[in-house]
């Protein structure tokens, strides 16, 4: 890769998992230069694209801000855009957003408009006052014995238990969602969950029907709360199927339903950044109603890369200063998590979901893939063992624990 002499800064990426790696291959097919700064991820630290990775210290909010004004100063690393890949590295910029972005350009919002991402009993609260529908929503109930007629008012089983935000994890944050079926279990599981996080944050919530193939989103690129340049997806499928924690196979669609409403949210915070907001489809009404807000890159945020949709690198254009022009994702664009797509896949075979002539049509060439790239392919070629090597760890992280 040869630098284009003309690019004066370049881009920290917080994470170095697949969502990182699409960051540093946007930007470094532009010519613009990426640091990664990783935790176990490291798939994104083998790409072409990286010009260094550092670890990401695991201490604490301190010594993390600390590194990060480490390479703003002793690396000479001012100015550069920073761009973090989860939920709680987004959240620790907006947090101390005056600190970072006297050093960096941000990607990511202040703490007074992303913690309407971020937490979630915020984000129900506020598509409450906007009039986007959502799941009926429990955020922050007061006792953990559940009546009917008086703690348990508007449950209708079956609920999930979730987390408001992950700030740590556990089996409780691990997990997408728990699954509850009645009273008796609600109780059960309520109280291992308030054992591992402050029970105000656990949030009831119903449990739409359907599987991953009813979710969708809108994700874009905005500035004070307008789109520059957006997108509307169906996710296809996710892994596991039911419960996803990331998406392994999308398709850019045209939905006016989730277009508008997203719209409406961004614009009352006056979102600048770039975010993600899903929906999932219910039946019984007819309605999309909105589950999550992600004030970050997302995990299939290279779906539009060559129609217009490259949004790391337009990201880091208009955090530079420099003009953006307004546009969108056409439909019919694929992406796949191949590896992960596989498992689900079969998962959905197994379980009756989708017949295996179905999977091998929806995979047909073309989709732009999460990890392989031949104009980068180490990251795709290591992207499974360093996936077994990483479990492997947890296995025995967990083991030495029990012993």
């Amino acid at each position: 890769m040869r630098l284009d002499r003309r690019v004066a800064t370049g881009a920290i990426i917080i994470g170095g998992d697949y969502r990182g790696l699409g960051v540093a291959r946007s930007l470094g097919r532009h010519g613009v230069p990426a640091w990664v700064v990783h935790d176990d991820h490291l798939v994104a630290t083998f790409s072409r694209y990286v010009q260094r990775s550092v670890k990401w210290p695991t201490g604490g909010e301190r010594e993390q801000i600390e590194l990060l004004c480490w390479l703003a100063g002793e690396q000479g690393l001012a100015g550069w855009t920073l761009f973090p890949t989860g939920d709680e590295t987004a959240a620790l910029v907006a947090r101390t957003y005056d600190v970072l972005s006297a050093r960096f350009r941000l990607t990511t919002p202040p703490w007074n408009v992303l913690r309407y991402a971020y937490d979630k009993r915020l984000t129900y609260q506020r598509a409450a006052e906007l009039g986007i529908d959502h799941p009926r929503t429990i955020a922050s109930p007061l006792r953990p014995e559940w009546e009917r007629g008086a703690g348990g008012e508007g449950i209708s089983f079956p609920v999930i238990l979730k987390p408001a935000w992950k700030a740590t994890l556990n089996a409780f944050t691990r997990a997408k969602a728990w699954k509850v079926e009645d009273w008796a279990t609600l109780d059960v599981a309520y109280r291992e969950a308030a054992d591992l996080v402050p029970a105000e944050t656990i949030v009831i919530q119903e449990l739409i029907p359907g599987g991953g193939d009813r979710q969708f989103s809108y994700a874009a690129l905005a500035s004070d709360g307008r789109p520059v340049v957006e997108v509307t997806a169906r996710r296809v499928r996710q892994y596991p199927p039911d419960f996803g924690y990331f998406s392994t196979f999308v398709e850019s669609i045209d939905c006016p339903e989730v277009e508008e409403p997203s719209r409406r949210f961004l614009e009352s915070l006056r979102f600048t950044g770039l975010v993600e907001l899903e929906y999932k489809f219910d039946a019984r009404d007819r309605t999309f109603k909105l589950l999550d807000v992600n004030p970050r890159v997302w995990g299939w945020h290279t779906l539009g890369r060559r129609v217009g949709g490259d949004f790391p690198y337009l990201a880091w254009k208009l955090s530079q200063g420099s003009c953006v022009e307004q546009g969108r994702v056409p439909a019919g664009h694929r992406w796949v998590y191949a590896g992960a797509d596989a498992l689900a896949g079969v998962k959905m075979m197994r379980d009756k979901q989708m017949s295996i002539g179905g999977y091998l049509r929806s995979i047909r060439p073309g989709a732009e893939d999460a990890v392989f790239a031949m104009d980068d392919p180490l990251p795709g070629i290591l992207d499974m063992p360093l996936a077994l090597q990483r479990r492997g760890r947890k296995v025995e992280t967990a083991s030495a624990s029990r012993t």
